[in-house]
């Protein structure tokens, strides 16, 4: 059993995120950690020039309020907003924080990445810890 999940969620995307905290509870050990991760995605430099401030500021603090209304009032799991490339940025966050596991989702990919999305897949391939990938 696992001391410390991550279950990876992306608020633009819609879909039930239910059973991917369902199979975390079921991978978790006594007194486990349940950690709901949301990458916002880095806006290139050379369009933060055009976007007004507040917005940039303002980005996490609502994707934070977003996150926490998709919970639903799950009390078992912490929420977290990070920012960087998805993929990328789940592994690193998984690397620092000690977390044993990762759960995430994968949407129905098309030719470029069939077997698995391009998260999924980049996580897949660069976790050093187990990895539960839900379709």
């Amino acid at each position: 059993m696992y001391k410390r999940i991550l279950v990876g969620i992306a608020l633009d995307h819609e879909h039930n995120d239910n059973p991917a905290f369902d199979i975390a509870r079921q991978l978790a050990g006594k007194d486990a950690e349940i950690i709901a991760l949301n990458v916002l995605e880095e806006i290139p430099a050379y369009a933060t020039s055009q976007i007004p401030e507040e917005f940039l500021i303002n980005r996490k603090a609502e994707a934070q309020t977003e996150l926490k209304a998709e919970l639903g009032g799950i009390s078992d799991v912490k929420p977290v907003v990070i920012s960087g490339h998805a993929g990328r940025s789940i592994v690193d966050y998984a690397k620092t924080h000690d977390v044993d596991c990762i759960v995430i989702s994968s949407h129905r990919p098309g030719l470029q990445d069939y077997f698995l999305g391009s998260t999924a897949q980049r996580v897949v391939r660069h976790a050093t810890c187990a990895v539960h990938i839900l379709r």
